[in-house]
């Protein structure tokens, strides 16, 4: 958030570095995925008008994460599993009221096909959010 506007300038390196945080586990308390959830929806909120050609590859990164933190079996406390989840969630509205509602469009295929409630809560949230 301090950079600003100027965050657009790096988003091509920004997305390397969130996407390399968003795929690693980084222990039971998550900080750095907690973190860079946060940084992305700060470089949402500022670049907004740039987001919708990193759409694909955002996506991907979040459905992954929303995936791989309900199969966690580790030592992750649910609170801090609940806060990955709602961070995410919050990532894809924010993709989707940025790209003209094309995330909503992407997901419908995902909601209707996922068995799993946890992983379902997240798209109806994105998929209810207007």
């Amino acid at each position: 958030s301090r950079l600003g506007i100027q965050v657009a300038r790096h988003l091509k390196r920004m997305e390397r570095v969130i996407l390399g945080y968003l795929e690693v586990w980084d222990g039971p308390e998550e900080e750095a995925r907690l973190g860079i959830l946060q940084a992305l929806q700060s470089t949402i909120e500022i670049a907004w008008p740039r987001m919708p050609c990193r759409l694909p590859v955002l996506l991907k990164a979040l459905l992954k994460l929303i995936w791989d933190v309900h199969t966690d079996q580790g030592p992750t406390p649910e609170l801090v599993k609940t806060s990955l989840l709602q961070g995410a969630t919050q990532c894809l509205i924010l993709l989707d009221q940025c790209s003209g509602g094309q995330v909503k469009v992407l997901l419908e295929g995902v909601y209707s096909s996922c068995e799993e409630p946890r992983v379902q809560e997240c798209l109806r949230k994105v998929q209810e959010n207007s």
